[in-house]
C-alpha cells in the first residue's frame, strides 16, 4: 500500500472512530438531557418517582456499558477489531429505535441496558484501531481528535431534546447508528491483530491472563482507578445539577440539559488540551496528574463561587467539564498498557468499568447520606476516596508514551 493510501486509510479510521464516539455520547447524554420529559411521557408524573426511576435507568445503562464492555472487548481480541465496529453499532441503533416505542419502565430498563451494552463497544475498538494503526509518537493524536468529535454529540443531544419531542431524539439516535454502520464500510482491519492471527499458541482475548498474576491484575485495576474521577465529576455534578443546585438552596435551581451541554463544551475543549500536553510534555502521566489536581480545584470552584447565581453555576460546569477532559488520554493510556492479544479487551472494558462504577459511586453516597450527612458531604466524601485512590493507582502506572504496541502478551 502506498503511503498515501495509507494516510487516507487512517484519515478514514479515525473519522468513522470519532463519528462513533460522537453517538456514543449523543445517547449517553441524551437520556440524561429528556429523563424527566420521558418519564412524565410515560406517566411517571411525581418528583420523587422521576428522580428514583431517573437514576435507576441511568444505572441499567451504565450496566449494560460494563457487561459490553467485557463482551466486545474480549469480541474483539478474538474475532477483530472491526467485528465489534459493525456489531456494536447494529445493536445500539435497533435498541434506541425501539427505546422510542416503549410504554413502560420496564421496557425503559430492558432498552437502556441494550443500548448502553450494544455502545460499550465504539470508543475502545475505535482507540484500538486508532493506536495500532498510526506510529507510536503520533497516535495520541488520533486519540485526541476522537474524544473531542465525540463529545460535540453532547452538545447536539441538548440542543435536539429541546427542539424534538424526546421520541423522535431516540429515533435520531438509531438513525444516526445505521448511517454509520454504512460508513464503516471499506475500513481496514488492524495490521497488528491481522499479524498475531498468523502465530499459534498465542492466546487472544483471554481475560483472565489480565489476573494470572499480582502485577498485571494491578496494572488493569489501576489503569480503571484514574479514570473513575472523571465519570464521577460528570455524574454527580453535572447530571444531577438540579439536585446540587437544590442542595446548595440556589435561587435558580440549574436546568440539567444546560448544565450537561456546558459541561459538554468544556470537556471538549479539556480532550483537545489534555491530548497536546501529552504529546507536549511526552508523558501521558503528567498530563493526567496535572488534569486530576486541576479537577479537585474545579470542584472548590463549583460549592463556593459556582452556587452564588446560575451564570457562575453554568461556568463551573464548564469548568469540572474542561479539568475532566483527560479522558482522551485515559483512553490511550488504557491501550498502551497490554499487548496485541489483549489490547481491545483492555481498550474497551478500562472506559466501560470506569462508565459503569457510577452506580457504585451513587451507591456508597447515598450509604453516606443514610448514615445521617447531606447530600453535597456526602458526595464529597465519595470524592475524597476516588480522587486519593486516583493518584495512588497513577503512581503504580508506568509512563506510555512513544511505547512499541507490537508485541504479545
Amino acid at each position: 500500500m502506498s503511503e498515501n493510501n495509507k494516510q487516507k486509510g487512517v484519515t478514514l479510521l479515525i473519522l468513522v472512530a470519532a463519528l462513533g464516539y460522537f453517538v456514543d455520547v449523543y445517547d449517553l447524554v441524551l437520556f440524561g438531557v429528556i429523563r424527566v420529559p420521558s418519564l412524565i411521557g410515560i406517566g411517571i408524573t411525581s418528583d420523587a418517582d422521576i428522580a428514583h426511576y431517573g437514576k435507576m435507568l441511568f444505572n441499567f445503562q451504565m450496566w449494560g456499558m460494563l457487561a459490553g464492555g467485557v463482551f466486545w472487548g474480549v469480541l474483539g481480541d478474538k474475532k477483530g477489531r472491526l467485528s465489534v465496529l459493525f456489531g456494536s453499532i447494529f445493536l445500539y441503533s435497533i435498541a434506541n429505535i425501539l427505546n422510542g416505542m416503549i410504554t413502560t419502565i420496564e421496557q425503559y430498563k430492558i432498552l437502556r441496558f441494550i443500548a448502553g451494552f450494544g455502545l460499550a463497544g465504539e470508543l475502545g475498538a475505535g482507540v484500538t484501531l486508532v493506536s495500532e494503526s498510526m506510529s507510536k509518537e503520533k497516535r495520541g493524536y488520533g486519540t485526541t481528535i476522537i474524544a473531542s468529535v465525540g463529545v460535540i454529540g453532547a452538545v447536539v443531544a441538548s440542543g435536539f431534546a429541546h427542539k424534538f419531542d424526546w421520541r423522535v431524539n431516540y429515533y435520531i439516535g438509531g438513525g444516526m447508528g445505521i448511517l454509520l454502520l454504512f460508513m464503516r464500510i471499506g475500513v481496514a482491519e488492524s495490521g497488528m491483530f491481522k499479524q498475531i492471527t498468523q502465530k499459534e499458541n498465542v492466546s487472544r482475548g483471554n481475560i483472565l491472563m489480565l489476573f494470572r498474576d499480582m502485577p498485571t491484575f494491578t496494572k488493569y485495576f489501576s489503569v480503571i482507578i484514574v479514570g473513575i474521577p472523571i465519570w464521577y465529576l460528570i455524574s454527580t455534578f453535572v447530571f444531577f445539577s438540579k439536585e446540587m443546585g437544590q442542595a446548595m438552596n440556589m435561587s435558580e435551581i440549574p436546568v440539567p440539559a444546560k448544565a450537561i451541554m456546558f459541561n459538554y463544551i468544556g470537556l471538549c475543549f479539556g480532550d483537545i488540551s489534555s491530548g497536546l500536553l501529552s504529546q507536549y510534555l511526552k508523558s501521558r502521566r503528567k498530563a493526567i496528574l496535572l488534569f486530576l489536581i486541576l479537577s479537585i480545584l474545579s470542584v472548590v470552584f463549583y460549592l463556593t463561587i459556582g452556587k452564588q447565581n446560575i451564570t457562575n453555576f453554568y461556568i463551573a460546569c464548564t469548568i469540572i467539564g474542561f479539568t475532566a477532559g483527560y479522558w482522551a488520554v485515559f483512553n490511550i493510556t488504557a491501550s498502551e498498557q497490554f499487548g496485541t492479544n489483549l489490547r481491545a479487551t483492555v481498550t474497551t472494558s478500562v472506559p466501560n468499568f470506569v462508565r459503569g462504577a457510577v452506580p457504585l459511586v451513587n451507591i456508597i453516597a447515598d450509604g453516606f447520606k443514610n448514615g445521617g450527612n447531606s447530600y453535597i458531604n456526602s458526595n464529597l466524601y465519595v470524592g475524597v476516596i476516588v480522587f486519593a485512590l486516583a493518584f495512588i493507582a497513577l503512581l503504580t502506572l508506568k509512563d506510555t508514551f512513544g511505547k512499541d504496541l507490537d508485541y504479545v502478551e
